[in-house]
């Protein structure tokens, strides 16, 4: 049980760790277009995110793919930018029309697997128990997602009810800004 901790904190940190500003930005990103009635659609977006993270850590760490870090730092910020810039063209919010978010959250889910592999894969590698602390970490993983996805879905409902912002306005400002930093973060980590 102590294993499982060990990775599940690990898991958390990756996600509310001021380090982790990358992560965040992706999940503002990916749930900007989102309100708090939603959060079974962002529940199962957070899932497929979780779903593509662990299955490239878990490739990364069994050595079945490697990719230098620094095209991994590079690439993370450019699926922020992507998926940022996507927002800004959504008008009606309806279930088939965000639907996209869920390939996004899969497939950039890979690319950003790819970012913790070298920090764990010496750790998971040389564990006797590889799924208990692979597990342990994901449901960390997706514990810090969930908790930063109810912050932002709270922060929405109060800008949009409580301010009387048109839900668009905030998607458009939410994913500027998230667009802006990460724009910034792409620039910075040119390989």
């Amino acid at each position: 049980m102590q294993e499982f901790l060990f990775y599940f904190r690990m898991g958390w940190e990756h996600i509310i760790s001021a380090e982790a500003l990358d992560h965040q930005l992706f999940i503002a990103a990916l749930c900007a277009i989102y309100i708090l009635r939603d959060w079974k659609q962002v529940l199962i977006l957070v899932t497929a995110f979780t779903i593509g993270h662990s299955l490239t850590l878990a490739l990364s760490v069994k050595d079945v793919i490697r990719i230098p870090s620094a095209w991994v730092e590079f690439l993370i910020p450019c699926t922020i930018v992507i998926t940022a810039f996507s927002n800004l063209f959504q008008k009606k919010f309806t279930p088939k029309s965000i639907r996209i978010n869920y390939f996004l959250a899969l497939f950039f889910g890979l690319i950003h697997g790819m970012g913790f592999a070298n920090a764990i894969r010496i750790m998971l590698a040389s564990d006797e128990s590889f799924g208990l602390g692979l597990l342990g970490f994901n449901i960390g993983l997706e514990a810090g997602q969930i908790a930063v996805v109810i912050v932002l879905l709270l922060l929405g409902k109060l800008i949009i009810d409580g301010f009387r912002v048109n839900r668009r306005e905030w998607v458009i400002f939410l994913s500027a800004g998230v667009f802006a930093l990460s724009l910034m973060m792409v620039l910075e980590r040119w390989p």
